[in-house]
């Protein structure tokens, strides 16, 4: 019986433990539920909103400062002065700005408009450097430097062709020679790279080595420092003779474009319009970086059958001088504007000779139009020889010296300086010696002595005598 009771108490016990755990159990779970209700939300807005990051430091004051005004020209007018390098008036210097150019007058001053632009002024003077002056509000004063330039020819074919040029460009490098002359119109009428001068297009004057990528070999001429010289042939024109019969020189015996011994027709030296196509050439060559223009057959032929060459005019003394004369006045008048020089080719027998040795040439006409006039003073050219020298490329100290220094007699009152052509090639006229490196430094020094500004060597087949040329070491020790 106690026993039965015990049992029966025992069972009470673990049904009340049981209901007890089981309560125990349903608040656990409740309290579970509630606390993640409430939590979760919270939870939520934690990872959806955008992470805290801590505050920016305050900036420091920066105090504001004024740009300080841009230096402009004077209004209406800009004046100034310009000396040569031993501080006297350098008479006759152009100063150039929005294609506008005047002279500077006996005392070196001069007066200019405003240029529009408000962009820079460039003074020039041939055998000076170019010197360029940005804005200022004062009056300007300029000291010019000396400019000697020394330099070798490069035909059409030969600047196209890379081991030519590379060995040109390599004795301006290495020698005193700073410049080169390049056909940019040569012998034929060929122009050098894609031209876009409408009348040279119509006429097919893209020779077969036109160059495609002339603007990226100018970059790199510009960037050794070599000054560059455009050199256009201007009345000797096979294309435009050939393209425009009624721009050409005929020949009254066929009718058609006269021709000269090489078989290469020419145009006639009278018509405006070849004046004008042969100043858009260079008015681009210039455009394309050319430092210099020159002109070269800017005369009337001297060879072939000229009694049969019928002009547009009657071909006189008289009405020859001013033709060449007013062709290069509006060259340099239309080119000087642009920032670069003017050169003109001349025989150097024009140094003796007081008329225009048929051909439109005499100094004294030509001076005053052209900031550099170059005689080919070619020994092998004169011929007879110059007075006194029966053979002259026995002479070339001579000739050279001779030459040079009536031609600057001369032209004596005008600002233009005298750079000869050199011989450097072998004699065709008298005993057929090759001219070497005593020659040549016989010319060298006889243009030096008689006060040329410079030089040009003249080979046709581009190979000079670099040992005749001193080094740029020993220049620069002098």
């Amino acid at each position: 019986m106690v026993i039965s009771r015990m049992i029966r108490l025992s069972g009470r016990l673990r049904t009340r433990v049981f209901q007890s755990s089981f309560l125990v159990l349903l608040v656990t779970v409740t309290v579970l539920v509630l606390y993640g209700v409430i939590a979760w939300p919270a939870k939520l807005r934690a990872k959806t909103a955008p992470a805290k990051t801590a505050p920016a430091p305050a900036l420091a004051a920066v105090p504001v400062t004024e740009e300080a005004p841009k230096v402009g020209w004077p209004n209406g007018t800009i004046t100034g002065r310009v000396l040569d390098p031993q501080k006297a008036p350098a008479v006759g210097a152009s100063v150039v700005a929005d294609g506008r150019e005047v002279r500077t007058g006996a005392d070196g001053t001069f007066t200019l408009a405003t240029p529009a632009s408000g962009g820079s002024l460039l003074v020039k003077l041939p055998g000076y450097e170019k010197v360029r002056v940005e804005p200022t509000a004062g009056p300007i004063n300029v000291q010019l430097k000396p400019q000697v330039i020394r330099g070798a020819y490069l035909t059409y074919y030969g600047f196209n062709e890379r081991s030519i040029r590379s060995r040109v460009l390599d004795l301006v490098a290495r020698t005193e020679l700073n410049a080169v002359v390049i056909d940019v119109k040569g012998d034929r009428g060929w122009i050098l790279y894609r031209t876009e001068v409408p009348l040279a297009v119509a006429a097919n004057a893209q020779g077969p080595a036109t160059i495609k990528d002339f603007d990226s070999m100018m970059a790199d001429l510009k960037s050794r420092g070599v000054y560059t010289i455009a050199r256009i042939v201007t009345f000797k024109d096979n294309v435009l003779a050939n393209h425009r019969r009624d721009l050409a020189i005929i020949d009254t015996r066929t009718g058609k474009p006269w021709i000269d011994r090489e078989n290469l027709a020419w145009v006639d030296p009278f018509r405006q319009e070849v004046w004008d196509y042969n100043i858009a050439i260079a008015q681009e060559a210039v455009r394309k970086g050319f430092d210099e223009v020159q002109f070269d057959y800017v005369r009337f032929p001297t060879d072939g059958k000229l009694s049969a060459a019928r002009y547009s005019k009657t071909n006189s003394k008289e009405t020859r001088l001013p033709t060449i004369a007013g062709f290069l006045e509006r060259a340099r008048k239309e080119i000087g504007p642009t920032g670069a020089f003017v050169g003109a080719d001349v025989f150097g027998y024009t140094a003796f000779n007081e008329n225009d040795t048929d051909i439109g040439q005499r100094i004294e006409e030509l001076a005053p139009h052209v900031d550099f006039l170059c005689p080919m003073v070619y020994p092998s050219g004169y011929h007879l020889g110059i007075p006194g020298y029966r053979n002259p490329v026995k002479n070339p100290y001579q000739v050279v010296y001779e030459s040079v220094r009536l031609i600057r007699k001369r032209s004596a009152g005008t600002p233009v300086q005298i750079r000869p052509w050199l011989q450097d090639f072998k004699d065709y006229a008298f005993d057929k010696r090759i001219f070497g490196v005593p020659e040549v430094k016989a010319q060298v020094k006889a243009a030096d002595e008689a006060g040329a500004t410079g030089y040009m060597l003249w080979n046709p087949k581009n190979d000079y005598t670099g040992a005749a040329l001193r080094q740029k070491g020993s220049l620069a020790a002098r």
